[in-house]
């Protein structure tokens, strides 16, 4: 799919399952390395949302998910066939212990999503979410370590 900025945008669908692994296999497999366990957690909690919350499990229903790199970005765009639901406005603050109620009608999901991507939106309706995670200084600096370390699939960062 191409949308109008002329980002060749990748899909895939599939029926609403907790089996996750292949699905964020491939919705990773563009992203640097270093990086796949923090987004892995954090698409995995999105998914899990869709298929659970948002379609109940129905295995009639799908949750489809776009995805692209745009300038140095990575974008998904996670839909479910579920009502919706109101989305909260506070899931960004960080939790105190002190305050056991601190993240109200967040949950621990939404919060999650919120550490972990730099842009969480939702659609008015609350069936789809966009999440956007950038790395406008990772593709440049992974492609020297690596003519650097002469690989293509390791690199070493400390």
């Amino acid at each position: 799919m191409t949308l109008s900025t002329g980002v060749k945008w990748d899909k895939l669908s599939f029926a609403s399952t907790l089996y996750l692994c292949p699905i964020l296999d491939t919705l990773l497999e563009r992203a640097p390395l270093q990086m796949h366990d923090e987004l892995r957690l954090g698409l995995q909690e999105a998914l899990v949302n869709a298929a659970k919350h948002g379609n109940s499990l129905d295995p009639s229903k799908h949750v489809s998910v776009q995805y692209a790199e745009v300038k140095g970005s990575y974008w998904w765009i996670i839909t479910d066939q579920g009502n919706g639901f109101d989305v909260p406005h506070e899931c960004g603050v960080s939790p105190n212990k002190d305050d056991s109620g601190i993240m109200g009608d967040c949950g621990r999901g939404l919060f999650i999503l919120h550490q972990i991507f730099d842009q969480v939106h939702w659609s008015s309706k609350g069936n789809e979410v966009r999440l956007c995670k950038r790395f406008s200084r990772w593709p440049s600096l992974i492609k020297n370590l690596q003519m650097a370390w002469g690989t293509k699939d390791t690199v070493v960062m400390s």
